[in-house]
């Protein structure tokens, strides 16, 4: 027995939670690392992180008119489809399944059980289970893969089961990001390192284990960009709510409202948690810290012994509510693409809890795939061109069904049209026209990615033409 439709049972306070704990997963105790050793200064990190959050703010802002104006399951690959056609929207679900999404729930899936092996050591990528030639198995692969399967099981049984988990383990972590914050500051509140690290704030150069080493040319340009792909990452799926809009109450006003919260906590958050790690930890601290685990040594500066487990603990709640926001919100794209004919058909039907598990089950055997690959973090890398192509595309689309649906309903508009808007567009397309010059192994490989979803779409559009065809013959025999 299937549902027809969906159930609309997901609260402000919940979308709220999806957008924050979407968005809060293992990058912002991690990637502060590697920006710091391409930036060299703590100005210009605080600048890289600012400026990551005004971007994700100014998207959030936008996508409010979009989630209004099309309040149904399948958020930005409806929005492209229906600005710029089903071609678009499909290249967009293409990259969606095959990396973006799934990618993303890999990486953070395996970054738990990274994060849990400090607790319970077993759980290491060390502790090989099975290897024959180049290719092994490791207990963490097999504790992601465990995790990823766990919540997607959960969440065939309703929305009300995965949209407790995600506002629980939410509040969670941000309860404990804020207690770290406080206790961040009150001990940074009795050190010199924070002078130290302001001293000087501003000079852009690079960090290495022996000093700094200054950038010639222009190539301080690319590192910026490279360095903002690390913090584009870490706040990347706000939009994940609007995948859902099927699913919200007053989807036309809750969607845009809790995009912009849930944005705003997550990038105070995350400034307020950088400027701790400047209070606590010499900048060539942060710059190398042990396998880039800046929150650990940070945790253990202020805790003590006992501040590895402490943030252990802090990333897998954090980790663990951000797959399953990435699992639960996901399937709803394949549910709109199928129900365009663009993807498996069976991924449009609802299940007797009004959920496509069918997607559910295709995402999670693809994710559990990638994490046994191990190459999911090279396809991210790859793709964060691309997701900010297609968020210029979707936010310059905006200005597009304005001209082309000037009476279309618009419940709320875009804040600060059109100033906003193209200020984002400029912003996002500077950093994507940097990466393309001075850092290709970014760009190139994810835009490959995308073309090959062309001749899939090709396919799709001729199988859906033959069927057409054969059943226009069959009722055109029948009247005859």
């Amino acid at each position: 027995m299937s549902s027809s439709s969906f159930n609309r049972s997901v609260s402000l306070l919940d979308a709220v939670m999806f957008v924050s704990g979407a968005m809060i997963g293992s990058g912002i105790f991690i990637v502060s690392a590697d920006m710091t050793r391409g930036l060299g200064s703590a100005g210009w990190l605080i600048i890289a992180w600012v400026l990551t959050g005004v971007v994700t703010l100014i998207g959030a802002l936008s996508y409010g008119e979009l989630s209004g104006m099309f309040p149904n399951a399948g958020g930005q690959y409806m929005y492209l489809r229906e600005e710029y056609g089903r071609r678009t929207g499909f290249l967009y679900g293409w990259s969606f399944f095959t990396v973006i999404q799934t990618g993303t729930i890999a990486a953070v899936a395996v970054a738990f059980s990274k994060f849990a092996a400090y607790v319970f050591p077993s759980f290491g990528e060390e502790n090989i289970l099975w290897q024959t030639g180049t290719i092994h198995v490791s207990a963490a692969q097999l504790v992601a893969i465990s995790i990823i399967i766990l919540l997607t099981l959960v969440n065939t049984f309703g929305i009300r089961y995965g949209k407790t988990i995600q506002t629980v383990f939410t509040a969670a972590k941000i309860l404990a990001l804020a207690a770290l914050i406080v206790c961040g500051l009150c001990f940074g509140a009795h050190s010199s390192i924070w002078n130290e690290n302001w001293h000087p704030a501003f000079l852009f150069r690079k960090m290495n284990t022996d000093g700094f080493s200054q950038y010639t040319g222009f190539a301080f340009i690319g590192a910026f960009a490279a360095a903002m792909v690390g913090s584009l990452f870490s706040s990347d799926s706000w939009h994940s709510i609007a995948f859902i809009a099927g699913e919200v109450k007053r989807p036309e006003k809750n969607i845009g409202l809790s995009l912009v919260l849930g944005t705003l906590i997550v990038t105070v958050l995350y400034v307020v948690v950088n400027l701790v790690y400047l209070a606590v930890l010499p900048l060539k601290d942060i710059a190398f810290a042990a396998n880039d685990r800046v929150a650990i040594t940070a945790s253990v500066k202020i805790f003590g012994i006992i501040g590895t487990a402490i943030i252990a603990i802090l990333v897998m709640v954090s980790t663990f509510g951000c797959v399953n926001g990435l699992v639960l919100t996901g399937s709803r794209v394949y549910y709109s693409m199928a129900k365009d004919g663009l993807f498996f058909k069976k991924a449009g039907e609802l299940n007797k809890s009004s959920v496509p598990a069918f997607g559910l089950w295709v995402q999670c055997i693809w994710a559990c795939i990638l994490c046994l690959s191990g190459k999911y973090g090279d396809l991210l890398d790859y793709v964060i061109f691309v997701v900010l192509i297609f968020y210029i595309l979707t936010i310059a689309g905006i200005f597009r069904l304005r001209k082309k649906r000037p009476d279309a309903i618009r419940p709320y508009k875009a804040f600060g049209y059109p100033v906003l808007p193209v200020f984002y567009i400029i912003t996002a397309s500077a950093i994507c026209i940097a990466l393309l010059f001075y850092k290709p192994l970014y760009t190139w490989p994810g835009l490959i990615i995308v073309l090959l979803g062309l001749p899939v779409y090709y396919l799709a559009e001729k199988k859906k033409e033959n069927t057409n065809t054969e059943v226009t013959s069959s009722i055109i025999g029948k009247i005859n």
